[in-house]
C-alpha cells in the first residue's frame, strides 16, 4: 500500500485519525491518504481553543491547491490545544500527517466511547476499496 496508515491510530471514513494521547486526550489529523488526494496544502483554518465538537462536525478547513475541504472531528470533546506550526507551515500536513502534522488536541467528553471509527487493518480495507471504486 502507497500510504501510511500507522497501528495505535483510529481513523474515520472522512480519512481523520485519532490518537490518544496523555488522560483524556487525543490528537487529531488527517491521514497519509487525505493529503496524499487533496495534493499541496496551502492553508489550514483551525478551530479555537475552547471550541465544543461533536463527532462528525466539521471543526477545519484545508485548501489545497486542488480543493477546499472539511476536516471533520472524530469524537466528542473540547479543543484544548491547536498547532501552531500547522497554521505557519500548512505543508506539514503533507510531509508528516500522523507526526508533525497533527492538526488539534481534544479533550474527550466525559465518559466518550470510540464508536464508528476503523482500526488500521479495517481503513486499509477502506482505502483499498475506494481505489478499486476510483479506477
Amino acid at each position: 500500500m502507497k500510504w501510511q496508515v500507522p497501528d495505535g491510530v483510529l481513523f474515520t471514513r472522512k480519512h481523520e485519525w485519532v490518537r490518544q494521547e496523555e488522560g483524556n486526550t487525543v490528537a487529531v489529523g488527517i491521514s497519509d491518504y487525505a493529503q496524499d488526494k487533496l495534493g499541496s496544502i496551502v492553508f489550514v483554518e483551525l478551530p479555537e481553543i475552547g471550541r465544543e465538537l461533536k463527532a462528525l462536525e466539521a471543526m477545519a478547513v484545508i485548501e489545497s491547491v486542488k480543493a477546499v475541504a472539511d476536516t471533520y472531528s472524530p469524537v466528542d470533546g473540547t479543543v484544548v490545544e491547536v498547532n501552531e506550526e500547522v497554521l505557519d507551515q500548512p505543508e506539514l500536513l503533507n510531509q508528516d500527517p500522523y507526526g508533525a502534522g497533527w492538526m488539534v488536541k481534544i479533550e474527550l467528553k466525559a465518559g466518550y466511547v470510540f464508536s464508528g471509527l476503523l482500526n488500521s487493518q479495517e481503513y486499509k480495507d477502506l482505502l483499498l476499496q475506494e481505489e478499486d471504486g476510483a479506477e
